[in-house]
């Protein structure tokens, strides 16, 4: 069996027993802030568990993406150090919301491990938690596992919890016997279940959720029991092939074999540097193509932040390798065929993957021999001194000029048997640590204000409503009353504000208070599915909860959100049509001003296809298609052909946004009746976001309107200086170019002869110092450049000698020094200028052939130049 067939015959298994087959959810999470990345399988189900949310079916079943490389589960530093350990993995799981319970996972856990896949039963062995004594009599019962193969632990092994809080349970794992050459540990060791040797491998984990885990450390009961289990996809399919280890499997031998073949040598399975390095590039490669196809890039802040390091670790494990030119989109391409058939993402942006990977790779490459070279240059030094740890001083410097992340740098010191000095390190990070670190938009709702509460939105066309205050909050803290000048957070029962989600940024307005009081509202945030927050500044009276308010949005700027979120999708629709059926949405922001649209494409696009672009754009608007919106649930709505847009998170029932038959995507944002209603889209721009994707920014309605109108009183004033019309003046323009063209040309001549008759009669100030021929002269002040060209004549003509020559506008002074060749051992032109530019008020440095530098004090200029004369050495 392969991987791939595995994974499908894992989902087949449960679709029989009556599990809904849902897609893997992103690698970051969509709805828990307190996690950077998918961790575990139940992650997507967390909200489902706590009872904030209904799951779409009671018995689901799944493979998750899963990252582990932040937080309590983070595997990044074994990655590569054994054959099993990997960051990027899929988790199998089948999964209970208050349906069945540890009966039922137990006895269908054995089926499709002895029945279906044919295990050898008698290497199973299963563990409970040590108080679980339900568990500990099912396995027999249920099963024909013998009671003495059924094994119990304490928390350490029996009890998962996903994090510091949250659902939590006691958990039975199934562990398997892969006999005794596989143990890795000393002669003299015990092998055994939860041993720590390698021989029994845990491969199904069955998750009994019945707690919660409190932020005060208590559990408490959840509402209903729920069943969670994980079976990594690596880890069976190694046993299910009889492999050494996850990386002989065919889920990572083929990226091993793209290094291979990059490098001429061969993975041996074993310890050494080769073979670790083999199993870093395939784990990490795997790793980057699916952030990036989840929609992230390589960046100095956040996930982007953990991407970059995973990339730069892989492409310095490929030094060892022998590998100097890029190599990892080679691998990405390979993961993208090999994972493909789980994820049809990874197929549909195999080629984005790989640019953006390859561009990110030699952007480090220029500087990782330089990197590698003083980390190498440390280590010498350190060897010398008999000093184990590297000063943190000079991991920043790593780090800051060669972009070596900490953990790179430590992994290259472990093999050398040294450390870094952390705390060093984090002092002189400090001023960047926090660009590092995700930063929270909008966290009172996971603070604990309004974690029980949810509020409706009464509807796109609704611009007023009267609702009841339900919870008042200044930061984190929930309070009773505000009054006048309070900044205030406020959630009612319903609200026409829009709370900013998908792209949309959220709504402002008022709410009038009891009593004529108002509260200006700056800000709506949407920070859950059923929550919308609003932000602002008491301003006359005060509100209290239970307080019955009318709330009024900004219509006008509601109107404008709207015509640019609309023009959005018809953007969108009309880039796939142009561009290409790749074109996927990487980001959005939708304000009143103006809308941007990140979307996933390698290329620039040309002035022709732009304009193309707006041209089916306005010509749809003009259809003044029908627009409208119909709720679903989510495999009706993509059985439909709809889009789903980067970063929203779609429930059971998503609203489907019908522009005629020309778009039809997922949305929950406000859009316009028809097509017409947004009057006109003008595009002002495309760039570069980063590799394999691109921005567009356009102006829609009243602001495209504006834009035009501004682009033609500016035409009007240019040719008004002109003095002439809008229409010659381009040709104008052109023949004025032209003749500023002639006379910098002129100019440069003539100060070329300028330049050649000065240095004759500058030579007659030479003076001969210590044995070197000098020439410390003041020159009129002519451009930097004519400068450098007077100086380098000088000393060409003097064969052996230092020029140094100084010149001032009145205001400034500009200084530069020029050695021969035969003098710089003698005479370092950079020391030179460090030494006279202080005396102008001035700094400056350069090579030991030719240095410069800038002053303030021109009075002083004769004092430097006659210092020069005493510096020279004897």
């Amino acid at each position: 069996m392969t991987g791939a067939d595995i994974r499908q015959g894992f989902l087949e298994f449960f679709r029989g027993h009556d599990h809904l087959i849902v897609p893997s959810a992103r690698i970051v999470p969509e709805s828990d802030p307190s996690l950077m990345f998918t961790n575990a399988g139940m992650v997507p189900f967390k909200n489902c568990f706590l009872g904030a949310e209904k799951p779409r079916a009671p018995r689901i079943a799944d493979v998750q993406k899963c990252l582990r490389i932040s937080g309590k589960h983070n595997d990044l530093e074994d990655v590569g150090r054994d054959v099993y350990h990997q960051t990027f993995f899929e988790m199998l799981g089948n999964w209970s919301f208050g349906d069945y319970y540890k009966p039922e996972a137990i006895e269908w856990a054995w089926d499709l491990l002895t029945k279906v896949w044919q295990l050898d039963k008698s290497r199973l062995y299963a563990t409970v938690f040590e108080t679980d004594d339900e568990a500990e009599k099912l396995w027999p019962k249920v099963t024909d596992l013998p009671a003495s193969r059924v094994l119990r632990f304490g928390a350490k092994d029996n009890f998962w919890e996903m994090g510091e809080t949250g659902p939590c349970g006691p958990c039975s794992e199934i562990h398997y016997d892969r006999g005794e050459g596989m143990c890795d540990l000393p002669a003299g060791h015990t092998c055994g279940v939860n041993s720590g040797c390698a021989r029994y491998m845990e491969i199904w984990n069955l998750v009994f959720i019945q707690n919660n885990r409190e932020p005060d450390g208590r559990l408490s009961d959840l509402p209903a029991k729920h069943v969670d289990t994980g079976m990594g996809l690596e880890r069976v399919t190694a046993v299910l092939q009889g492999t050494n280890g996850n990386y002989d499997t065919d889920l990572l031998r083929g990226m091993i074999a793209v290094a291979e073949d990059r490098a001429g040598k061969r993975y041996s399975g074993g310890m050494s540097d080769a073979d670790v390095a083999f199993r870093v590039i395939a784990d990490h490669g795997r790793a980057v193509a699916v952030m990036i196809a989840d929609g992230l890039l390589p960046s100095n802040e956040g996930r982007g932040y953990v991407l970059r390091r995973l990339l730069r670790r892989a492409a310095r494990q490929g030094r060892v390798l022998g590998l100097t030119d890029p190599f990892l989109g080679a691998v990405t391409e390979r993961v993208c065929e090999v994972l493909g058939a789980g994820y049809p993402e990874l197929k549909e942006q195999s080629a984005r993957i790989s640019a953006a990977v390859t561009a990110e790779e030699e952007r480090f490459g220029e500087t990782l021999e330089k990197g590698l070279g003083l980390l190498e240059d440390e280590v010498a030094k350190l060897r010398r001194a008999n000093t184990p740890t590297l000063p943190g001083e000079v991991a920043f410097k790593l780090y800051d000029t060669y972009g070596f992340p900490l953990d790179l740098t430590q992994d290259i010191l472990r093999n050398e048997k040294m450390s870094v000095d952390q705390a060093g390190f984090d002092t002189a990070m400090e001023a960047q640590r926090t660009r590092a670190r995700e930063g929270a938009r909008f966290v009172t709702a996971t603070a604990g204000a309004f974690a029980e509460l949810t509020s409706r939105f009464a509807g796109d066309r609704v611009e007023r409503a009267d609702s009841r205050v339900v919870a008042i909050a200044a930061g984190s803290e929930a309070r009773d009353e505000a009054r006048e000048g309070d900044e205030v957070e406020i959630v009612t029962e319903e609200t026409p504000f829009y709370g900013e989600s998908g792209g949309q940024t959220g709504d402002t307005g008022t709410i009038t208070l009891p009593g004529g009081g108002l509260i200006e509202i700056v800000d709506t945030q949407k920070p859950r599915p059923d929550l919308i927050v609003h932000r602002g500044r008491v301003v006359k009276g005060g509100v209290a909860r239970g307080d019955l308010v009318t709330l009024a949005i900004d219509a006008r700027r509601r109107e404008a959100i709207r015509l640019n979120h609309s023009a959005t999708h018809l953007l969108h629709a009309a880039l796939r049509n142009q561009v290409g059926k790749h074109v996927r949405q990487a980001g959005s922001l939708v304000t009143a001003e103006r809308l941007r649209f990140d979307f996933t494409q390698d290329a620039r696009l040309s002035e022709e296809r732009l304009a193309a672009l707006e041209d089916e754009v306005n010509d749809h608007i003009r259809q003044n298609l029908e627009v409208s919106v119909a709720e679903m649930s989510f495999d009706d709505a993509l059985k439909a052909g709809a889009l789903a847009f980067f970063g929203d998170k779609y429930g059971d029932r998503v609203r489907v946004l019908r522009m005629g038959d020309y778009s039809v995507e997922l949305c929950g944002g406000t859009h316009v009746a028809r097509t017409g209603d947004i009057g006109i889209l003008k595009l002002r721009g495309e760039s570069a976001v980063g590799a394999g994707v691109r921005r567009m920014e356009a102006l829609t309605g009243e602001g495209a309107l504006d834009a035009v109108r501004k682009r033609e009183r500016e035409l009007r004033q240019i040719a008004e200086l002109l003095h002439g019309t809008e229409e010659d003046a381009p040709a104008k323009i052109e023949k004025l170019l032209a003749a500023q063209k002639d006379l910098e040309r002129r100019l440069a001549e003539s100060q070329a002869k300028l330049v050649s008759g000065a240095s004759r009669d500058l030579l007659d100030g030479v003076r001969e110092v210590n044995g070197v021929k000098v020439l410390a002269t003041q020159v009129e002040q002519v451009d930097a450049k004519v400068l450098r060209e007077l100086a380098d004549k000088l000393r060409d003509r003097m064969q052996s000698g230092v020029v140094v020559l100084g010149g001032s506008d009145g205001e400034k002074v500009t200084l530069l020094a020029a050695v021969t060749k035969d003098l710089v051992k003698r005479v370092n032109a950079g020391n030179l200028i460090k030494e006279i530019a202080p005396i102008v008020g001035g700094a400056g440095g350069g090579r030991p052939d030719f240095a410069q530098a800038g002053g303030k004090d021109p009075s002083k200029l004769a004092q430097a130049l006659e210092r020069v004369h005493a510096l020279i050495p004897a």
